[in-house]
């Protein structure tokens, strides 16, 4: 029997399910300030899984890369969730300091 599909597919719920926390979680110590970070992580990912030859460690680390990406997209829309009031702000943070 072949097993990648369903690793693969189990891999990429689980990188999904991580980066819904780590985009939260960045959101609200860094602010979105941090999408660059998250672009470079994610090209740099994507183009080292071009270089893998196993199968589910290429998909895998294709899957994290193009996560990082998208993270970008939620990071902006977390902050809209956190301004009407869905997710909780940061304290420490002045409202009009976050993003300037």
């Amino acid at each position: 029997m072949n097993w990648n599909g369903l690793l693969i597919g189990i891999g990429t719920f689980l990188l999904i399910g991580c980066f819904h926390v780590v985009v939260i979680k960045s959101e609200f110590h860094f602010g979105k300030k941090v999408w660059p970070v998250f672009v470079v992580v994610g090209c740099l990912i994507l183009a080292g899984s071009v270089f893998l030859t196993h199968p589910i460690a290429n998909a895998l680390t294709a899957v994290l890369s193009i996560s990082c990406l998208w993270s970008v997209k939620e990071l902006f829309e977390q902050e809209e969730r956190v301004a009407k009031g869905w997710f909780p702000s940061n304290p420490k943070r002045a409202s009009g300091e976050e993003e300037k």
